[in-house]
């Protein structure tokens, strides 16, 4: 159920990623009145990575207690983001079983090529029904690996959560859910239904028991219990406070980025980045792209993957400015569009969007004597731009919004190189670290205008001389994958 009845108070929000656990409390007006953080560990064994739940419930406990001696108001909810496709294994008592095998294992290569073969339709059903690609990171190969691999801890096992906020809820409340968002990444649901798929878990072997270990579905602002006496004295938060479901972290992302129709765009410039979008189908016929069930809004959430950001402006940096961000800035600025004809293919670590080639790697093309180091750098960050408006390109809604986020948006000029090469208005946030928070809360309180309200920004209007010089470079770009692809 969803209740938004009453008026004032704070929400507590939490966000479990995988480095830590943070915490803000926030009032009606969308501000931050408190906030802490606590970091995570994590355990890797070769390619296998895991993390400890009880360590996560832990930190959170920390993170809670330091956060609400300053609440000076009743908390009105709590509500949380968390990472998502994990398999956290429960037993009756929910009390894990073993340490929780993270998104990032790809242990169940093999489990997956055999779910390909069991399942009738193969690879490409599964793709149509899930939304995204059968892999051995995704949990439901992983739970086939348990069972195989570690008979006795499946055995004890009763319940199996997706993402690590849910692990705290259910310590919190006493409850086993997940949200549709991150259970999209479980591999086990029909992302078009929001329900668990019987016959994929039946092609799996794990009909009877994935039955009754799968977390009851929900949407993210749906109330899902209430804290625990016994979890109360332990954090803090008053007993009876409401729980909500919450969101895997990249749809909270998304959500807090302002995209929830078609037409709205958000990149993310990490050391890798994305695009996000929402549209009324799962994205399945573009390279690498994953899809969530949205929950907060009709649609489902679209993200490509792009792993060429801002691990190329770090190169680029380190390379031809001794890593000094300020001095790269100043070279950029006396950089023209264009770079004076050096154009780069900025594929440093392959790519998968929107080209999928693993092996490829970067080039620069077009210097001559002539070429400065300003060239060079500025060429750099105009080659991941035009690698975005490739990718674009192949989206179906025109934009209508494109915001930034992500490291890279504090380069003023890389900002402003975007909005020429796309041609389009690009928003940065003045305050995108507290807008996940904020979002969490809007859902709490019922007012999604909180989001907008707090994410102020500066919008780079694109230059249009500017824009004219990228669609004759665009048209350059186009040829170098072709033409370079095939070299080692």
């Amino acid at each position: 159920m969803t209740e938004h009845t009453e008026t004032g108070g704070l929400v507590a929000t939490f966000d479990a990623g995988t480095t830590a656990i943070k915490g803000a409390l926030v009032d009606r007006e969308g501000r931050i009145v408190a906030s802490a953080s606590g970091d995570l560990g994590l355990i890797i064994d070769g390619d296998r990575r895991e993390q400890d739940p009880d360590e996560w419930w832990r930190v959170f406990r920390e993170v809670a207690r330091g956060m609400i001696g300053a609440a000076g108001g009743r908390i009105r909810g709590v509500i949380m983001s968390g990472q998502m496709q994990d398999v956290i294994a429960l037993d009756g008592n929910l009390d894990p079983v073993r340490n929780a095998i993270l998104y990032s294992d790809g242990r169940a290569s093999r489990e997956a090529a055999a779910l390909a073969e069991r399942h009738e339709g193969g690879e490409s059903r599964f793709l149509h029904t899930v939304g995204n690609r059968l892999e051995g990171c995704l949990p439901l190969p992983k739970l086939m690996w348990m069972r195989a691999h570690e008979p006795e801890r499946f055995a004890r096992t009763r319940h199996v959560l997706i993402s690590s906020k849910d692990y705290l809820i259910a310590r919190l409340a006493g409850v086993c859910v997940g949200d549709v968002a991150a259970c999209s990444t479980a591999g086990a649901m029909d992302i078009r239904t929001g329900r668990w798929s019987a016959e994929l878990c039946a092609s799996a072997g794990l009909d009877a028991e994935a039955g009754r270990m799968l977390p009851e579905l929900h949407n993210p602002q749906d109330r899902v219990g209430a804290v625990l006496p016994e979890a109360a004295a332990l954090t803090g938060l008053p007993a009876g406070t409401p729980v909500y479901a919450g969101i895997g972290d990249a749809g909270a992302t998304t959500f807090a980025s302002g995209v929830t129709r078609p037409g709205q765009y958000n990149v993310n410039l990490g050391t890798s980045g994305w695009i996000a979008t929402v549209s009324p189908e799962p994205f399945t016929g573009k390279p690498g792209a994953a899809n969530l069930r949205f929950g907060v809004a009709d649609g489902f959430v679209n993200a490509v993957p792009f792993l060429n950001a801002g691990d190329v402006h770090r190169w680029a940096t380190g390379t031809l400015a001794d890593g000094d961000y300020a001095a790269a800035h100043a070279l950029l600025e006396r950089s023209a569009p264009g770079a004076h004809g050096v154009l780069c293919l900025p594929y440093l670590v392959g790519e998968r969007f929107p080209v999928m080639n693993p092996t490829v790697r970067g080039a620069y093309v077009g210097l001559s004597p002539d070429a400065t180091r300003a060239d060079l750098l500025r060429s750099a960050l105009e080659g991941v731009a035009l690698s975005i408006r490739q990718g674009m390109a192949s989206f179906d809604a025109a934009p209508e919004s494109i915001s930034l986020i992500g490291g890279g948006a504090r380069e003023t000029v890389w900002c402003q190189i975007l909005a020429d090469v796309l041609d389009h208005p690009v928003r940065v946030f003045d305050h995108a670290d507290i807008l996940p928070a904020v979002a969490l809360a809007s859902l709490v309180f019922g007012r999604p205008e909180l989001v907008e309200a707090a994410s102020g920004g500066r919008t780079y209007e694109p230059d249009p001389a500017a824009a004219r010089v990228y669609d004759g470079v665009f048209d350059r770009f186009l040829a170098l994958y072709p033409a370079l692809g095939g070299l080692r």
